[in-house]
């Protein structure tokens, strides 16, 4: 009945607690993570009426930030948000006063200038995202209506509405999955737009609702969802279904998210239950964590010093003005001014006018353009330079370097301790199964990189024989003729062999596709892992080739006799699925005879711990196994299996479907139910996975080391895994004083064996404290050695849990930063986050992360500087980074170059404004003692505004962009120029007082020489010089010194600074005369014909001629004695190659759209803007446009809404690209 809801108690009551329902889901809010709501969410399916009374949101999505009422007001509050603008805002208002000496446009017309260049990208910005929104709900999807499917808008889409969603169609909403045309309600999804992942996922509908698929079928079904409140969590999923009286749980696998696309699928059919705003992908909306350069921070520190000297500059001229005004100078006429400002029978007030007067006066000191011109440098330099640089382009991915943010270049020139991730960073995540070991038995003759490696440490020569079968299939690189071609049935240990077979084709979440043959058939894994152990299965006689939502297909060969094949069908009962928590799988399945069997892979220690007791044999070789394919590398799994008895079984299952109905905390009530089944279990092996090292990587480790970077490697691995490949990429050598703190001792596995959780805690802390005392002792006893050995950490994850103690860390703090690597193994995601966090807060060093998988995010988040590899993980790293690349080698040149570059240009552009900005104003204060503090200006008010952004402007930027100490070849030739960037020699306080030594010493030097020798000049007229002949000779020696002096500390020049500085001298003289032309007001009067008055003497020429000569003299000495007698390393590289000729340009990749599809989405991906800076920038800042990252639990993923609408909007235009060079 209309009005009333359905299902339960009256139709008031009912009505009253939906009504608390809906009011407690408001105090959700959109785009943090927070506590649910209370109560749950409860959605009638196909019925509009009863929903209706819910009000729950629309399926509109609005992005934008302004609307037409609120675009002026709030668009002036964000930039007035910024210091500095309202510095310049205070200043205009003062100048705008009758205490003010200079025209109210000196200082309105440059802030009026940056405020609309601002406001116009803001409008332009929010403009684009208005028509992706009207893109974005205007989009048709048919929506059942009328016993008929209605093609409709999103926007007008309403929960409880049953929907079609045809092939490569977006989902309009997050869907319950009902139906598929697919057979047993599977559909296949693409989720590219969450967390950049391109292989398909599988979606199975619950097994009630796979016939709803026609309109009359449809038009019979009613029901209730009750579920969890929105939230943003994507990957969890927790509610039920109330049809025809029966309760249905459902999970993530029955929810189609907002953004992801049907594929490989013909249409699906399913009900709204999250809309708009309220869809997952769009509650994942968040604020980027604000990263800023630490030169940016000092920058901060600069302007608050100039802040200073500009407050004791009035203050002292507030003072004169004070003592030096009086009546006995009575030909100044102060007792008829009707001035307050001229009053000398009140001082005080005279001079806190004089003070405000001085501020308006001395204001140029803290430059306007400075943000600007810094953030515009910043900006050409990392989309024109980095990213189209050759150097790290890799051409067999087609995949550039991407600068998904400006405001760090600078960072990368003095980055001092890197964390790495192994797998897919350091090794080329290309799985390929290798070895493994059966009922005790060891299998597979190859020799690894890393075995390879450690023989020519040890000075042995390793032959490696060629593989008796040369054509291998990716991801199977194992040869031992006793398991290939049913050889394995003649093995002592066949049983086992077949167990371990059947494992590997039944124990994982793989979707095969194409044809159903061993040569044709592709699988979509999760990871290359899981692909490698199928392909291993396949080859080994167990060919996987159909799955359905309950049942997987297995082509067995060889099982019964040779050369018999058959076809089984498995039922799969249960999937007790991986996670980071659990680090194991398991999959209850039931054979066609009717054995109940659950197998389970994962890793060695949390296989170990559910092992039934006895065959402590096969446990102890099997172990020794490991631990040999770890030595060696190798990724290693342990696989083992439990038979079932129905009765225990079917009393699991119970309780298995009761947890996975619950509604709340679901996957900790999952996680308690399998450890009542994983248990008992028989060890059947352990497989090994070889995944080699990516190209350049031992020669990049080098060079960095060399540049005084320390490079930790955090991974998941084994602790002898992770050794050997720090041996292997050339981290750790033998040269090396090592300390291993580990948690597999003896002791340590003893007091675990006793199962006393409370006593093994502080045990594990106590000795970890022991070690960590040790190993810190004997490392200052290394430091003293004249040449002591360089030292080396490893730990393990177990350690450093306790050892990140707030009580301990301090101690890991202090023994890590005194060793050139650190080795982390079997650490969680969070645990990496930790460490870096460590290093940056704690020894307030400058930090890089660089990964390519999900498990990386945080850690890239935690550091100053976020490095992404577009790697085989998908793309959630990169998605949520600050920069992008192929391969880790690409590391040399993005920090040895590019960073080095930036941070030298950076900091000698923000030096240089500086510089002429103080000197500029010293030129007036210098001018303030003649004028007896009054407060009168020595230039005219066009002059002061346009110094900084016509006369010196262009110069600075071609500076920021083109200086260059040295070539990018010298630059890696010689990597120990980076330690500058870690002193931050080129920004230090002392280098800042230098600069202001000559401002101070270039302005006196100016300003009296133009002044005195004016006082007996003379124009063509008998006249003595006015003060605006002065002034204007003044200003014209100024730009030109301030111009001359950006030459001299140019390491490189090209043809752009002599445009830049000669343009900008013209530009002076073209602006002055045309100004001394014109009539002007009465104020302003005196600068009238005054170029041409000067020119027409030869007091100007000479001035001109040798003031900027006198006033950069002794610079031009210091520049001489300093490069002589305190030269720079980077001085001493250019006079050892000042023969040579620099022909090493950085290549450009040239621009064109020849790309397939995947390569397309690829670089589309890439293309997604990172964050720009909160501080710096004006008329090139707002925040930008964010990646959807998928969200673990614990991880800040930094994500903006608009961008999945953005990219599925534009999904059907194919972006350019870099093409192959």
């Amino acid at each position: 009945m209309p009005g009333r809801w359905r299902g339960g108690g009256s139709g008031s009551g009912a009505d009253g607690a939906m009504r608390n329902r809906i009011a407690s889901s408001k105090n959700i809010r959109l785009g943090k993570v927070q506590p649910q709501a209370p109560g749950h969410r409860t959605v009638f399916v196909n019925d509009r009426d009863a929903n209706s009374l819910a009000k729950f949101k629309g399926n509109s999505v609005s992005t934008t930030k302004y609307d037409i009422i609120t675009f002026l007001p709030k668009g002036l509050f964000e930039q007035f948000r910024r210091v500095a603008n309202l510095y310049f805002l205070m200043i205009s208002i003062l100048s705008c006063t009758p205490v003010s000496p200079v025209s109210p446009i000196t200082n309105v017309l440059p802030l009026s200038l940056v405020l609309l260049v601002s406001l116009i990208k803001e409008a332009w910005e929010d403009w684009k995202r208005f028509q992706n929104d009207l893109s974005i709900n205007n989009t048709s999807i048919d929506v059942f209506q009328d016993q008929q499917w209605v093609s409709v808008p999103w926007k007008k889409l309403q929960a409880g509405d049953i929907v079609r969603v045809k092939q490569d169609e977006f989902f309009p909403a997050d869907l319950l999955f009902l139906a598929s045309t697919n057979p047993d309600g599977v559909c296949y999804i693409e989720t590219a737009n969450l967390d950049g992942e391109t292989n398909l996922k599988i979606r199975k509908a619950l097994e009630k609702t796979w016939d709803y698929v026609t309109p009359d079928k449809v038009s019979g079904f009613t029901g209730e969802v009750q579920c969890e409140q929105p939230n943003n969590s994507l990957y969890t999923f927790a509610g039920n279904l109330i049809s025809q009286k029966q309760t249905l749980p459902l999970g993530p696998n029955q929810l189609l998210l907002r953004g992801c696309s049907l594929r490989n699928t013909q249409y699906v059919v399913g009900a709204v239950i999250f809309t708009g705003h309220e869809t997952k992908v769009m509650m994942n909306s968040m604020k980027i964590p604000s990263k800023r350069s630490s030169l940016e921070k000092k920058l901060d520190k600069l302007i608050l010093t100039l802040f200073t000297v500009l407050f004791c500059m009035c203050l002292l001229g507030a003072i004169g003005s004070g003592i030096f005004i009086n009546k006995k100078y009575f030909y100044l006429r102060f007792e008829s001014s009707s001035d307050a400002q001229s009053n000398p029978d009140n001082r005080f007030v005279v001079a806190a006018l004089t003070m405000f007067t001085l501020i308006t006066l001395y204001s140029p000191i803290i430059p306007i353009s400075l943000y600007v011109s810094v953030e515009m440098v910043k900006f050409i330099q990392s989309t024109k330079f980095i990213n189209n640089d050759l150097h790290m382009y890799h051409a067999e991915s087609n995949t550039p370097a991407q600068a998904r943010t400006s405001n760090l270049n600078e960072e990368l020139g003095q980055v001092e301790y890197i964390f790495s991730d192994k797998t897919g960073t350091l090794t080329r995540n290309l799985m390929e199964f290798f070895k493994c070991s059966i009922g005790g038995e060891t299998y597979g003759n190859g020799v690894t990189e890393i075995e390879m490696g450690t023989a020519q440490r040890s000075g042995m020569r390793v032959e490696v024989q060629k593989s008796s079968n040369e054509a291998r299939e990716k991801g199977f690189n194992f040869d031992d003729a006793r398991l290939m071609r049913g050889a394995w049935r003649n093995e002592p240990n066949a049983d086992s062999c077949k167990e371990f077979f059947r494992c590997l084709a039944i124990c994982h979440t793989v979707l095969p596709e194409g044809e159903e043959t061993p040569e044709k058939i592709r699988y979509q894994a999760a990871s290359p892992d899981e692909a490698a152990l199928v392909a291993a299965a396949k080859n080994f006689g167990f060919f996987f080739y159909k799955r359905t939502p309950t049942l997987i297909y297995v082509r067995e060969s060889h099982v019964e006799k040779m050369g018999q094949i058959q076809d089984i069908p498995y039922e799969i009962l249960n999937v007790l699925e991986f996670n980071s928590t659990r680090k194991r799988q398991s999959v209850v399945c039931r054979y066609p005879d009717g054995r109940l069997v659950l197998y389970c892979k994962g890793a060695d220690n949390v296989i170990y711990e559910r092992l039934r007791d006895g065959e402590s044999d096969l446990k102890k070789k099997t172990r020794e196994h490991l631990e040999h394919f770890g030595a060696a590398g190798l990724r290693t799994l342990c696989l083992a299996y439990r038979d079932l008895n129905p009765d225990v079984y079917e009393s699991w299952n119970e309780k298995f479907i009761q947890a996975k109905s619950s509604l709340r905390e679901r996957e900790k009530k999952l996680d308690e139910v399998s450890e009542l089944i994983e248990k008992d279990l028989v060890l059947i092996g352990c497989t090994a996975i070889e995944d080699k090292l990516q190209e350049g990587v031992p020669a990049c480790i080098e060079t960095l080391s060399r540049a005084g970077i320390k490079i930790w490697v955090l991974t998941g691995d084994k602790l002898e895994t992770a050794i050997n490949i720090a041996y292997a990429c050339n981290l750790i050598n033998n040269n090396m004083k090592q300390f291993v703190i580990s948690s597999e001792t003896d002791e340590i596995r003893e007091v675990e064996d006793r199962g006393d959780q409370v006593e093994l805690a502080r045990f594990m802390k106590d000795t970890v404290k022991n070690e960590l005392r040790r190993c810190y002792e004997e490392a200052q006893e290394h430091l003293r050695l004249p040449s002591g050995p360089k030292l080396a950490l490893v730990i393990d994850g177990k350690v450093l849990m306790y050892a990140l103690d707030p009580s301990l860390r301090v101690m890991l703090l202090n023994l890590s930063l005194n060793c050139s690597a650190v080795v982390c193994c079997r650490v969680s995601p969070l645990q990496k986050a930790q460490v870096t966090s460590l290093v940056r807060k704690g020894a307030q060093r400058i930090t890089l992360s660089i990964g390519d998988g999900a498990n990386d995010v945080s850690m890239i988040q935690a550091a100053h500087v976020g490095v992404g590899i577009s790697g085989q993980e998908g793309m959630q790293a990169v998605m949520s980074s600050d920069f992008a690349i192929a391969q880790f080698r690409f590391l040399t040149d993005l920090l040895l170059v590019h960073g080095r570059w930036s941070y030298l240009r950076i900091c000698k552009v923000v030096t240089y404004f500086f510089y002429k900005n103080l000197m500029f104003t010293l030129t007036q204060f210098w001018f303030t003692f003649r004028t007896g503090f009054s407060g009168q200006r020595f230039y005219d008010d066009w002059f002061q505004s346009l110094y900084n952004v016509i006369f010196t402007a262009l110069p600075v930027i071609i500076l920021g962009l083109f200086e260059k100490d040295v070539s990018a070849s010298l630059s890696k030739k010689y990597p120990e120029l980076y330690r500058e960037g870690i002193r931050n020699t080129f920004f230090k306080w002392r280098v800042v007082a230098t600069w202001a030594f000559f401002a101070v010493y270039q302005s006196l030097v100016l300003y009296s020489f133009v002044t005195a020798s004016s006082t007996k000049g003379i124009n063509s007229s008998g006249k003595m010089f006015g003060v605006w002949d002065v002034s204007t000779m003044a200003c014209t020696c100024v730009v030109i010194t301030v111009n001359l002096r950006l030459l001299m500390m140019c390491n490189t020049i090209t043809r752009w600074h002599h445009i830049s500085v000669g343009g900008s001298i013209l530009l002076w003289f073209i602006f002055v005369f045309i100004y001394s032309g014109i009539h002007l007001n009465k104020q302003q009067e005196g600068i009238y014909f005054v170029i041409f008055v000067l020119m027409s003497t030869l007091y100007f020429y000479l001035a001109l001629l040798l003031l900027p000569v006198a006033a950069l003299f002794v610079d031009f000495l210091y520049q001489g004695a300093q490069r002589w007698f305190w030269p720079y390393d980077y001085q001493i590289i250019q006079e050892i190659h000042k023969h040579e000729i620099d022909d090493s340009r950085i290549g450009l990749l040239e621009m064109s759209n020849e790309l397939s599809p995947a390569e397309a989405r690829r670089y589309a991906i890439m293309q997604l803007p990172g964050q720009k800076s909160k501080h710096t920038g004006f008329a090139f800042d707002s925040p930008g446009y964010e990646s959807f990252f998928a969200s673990q639990a614990g991880v800040l993923a930094p994500q903006k809404a608009w961008d999945v609408a953005r990219r599925a909007s534009m999904m059907r235009t194919r972006p350019k690209a870099p093409k192959k060079s």
